[in-house]
């Protein structure tokens, strides 16, 4: 009698181990099945996921910045030409004694 009590826990245990990992895997494939369902409603409401959002945020960001950044130097063309238009307009009007004679 000794014998079999401790070969049927063993056996109550595999069972329930068993069980368990059942139990488990359900748990998993409804997640994963909820998931699913989630992620379709979201594309049928034309929502975005946060990590979508983050990502076209830093590349508006970025877009901002280098714009930014164009407008400066742009600035900087512009202020550079002004100065060399004014030295060739210096160059190109005679002297003053040349103006007289």
């Amino acid at each position: 009698m000794m014998t079999e009590r401790p070969r049927f826990f063993d056996d109550l245990a595999g069972v329930a181990g068993g069980a368990m990992s059942a139990l488990v895997g359900l748990r998993d494939e409804a997640e994963a099945l909820v998931r699913a369902r989630l992620d379709e409603a979201i594309r049928r409401l034309d929502l975005i996921k946060r990590e979508e959002l983050e990502a076209v945020q830093e590349l508006a960001a970025n877009a901002r910045a280098g714009q930014e950044a164009a407008e400066n130097e742009l600035a900087l063309l512009r202020h550079r030409l002004a100065e060399l238009e004014a030295r060739v307009a210096k160059l190109e009007t005679p002297p003053a004694a040349e103006l007289l004679a």
